[in-house]
């Protein structure tokens, strides 16, 4: 994939971010065929930058359960 333009992004932060693990996870999914994924406590380090579709079969995935580390 192409280098992205993440200065328009509009972070927002998960709603299962924080709490007493620590980890701060914000998605910008306002850019045009790219949702871009980083940790908002080293928001300087980069993003993940995947296609729509791949974010949302990735979070169809989560749901499901397969990533649980309980199985």
């Amino acid at each position: 994939m192409n280098a992205v333009n993440l200065s328009r992004a509009r972070w927002r932060k998960a709603a299962a971010s924080g709490g007493s693990n620590g980890g701060c996870v914000e998605i910008a999914a306002n850019l045009p065929g790219v949702a871009a994924l980083r940790d908002s406590t080293r928001p300087g380090d980069g993003a993940h930058v995947v296609t729509h579709a791949a974010f949302a079969a990735f979070l169809g995935d989560v749901r499901a359960g397969k990533y649980d580390l309980d199985k």
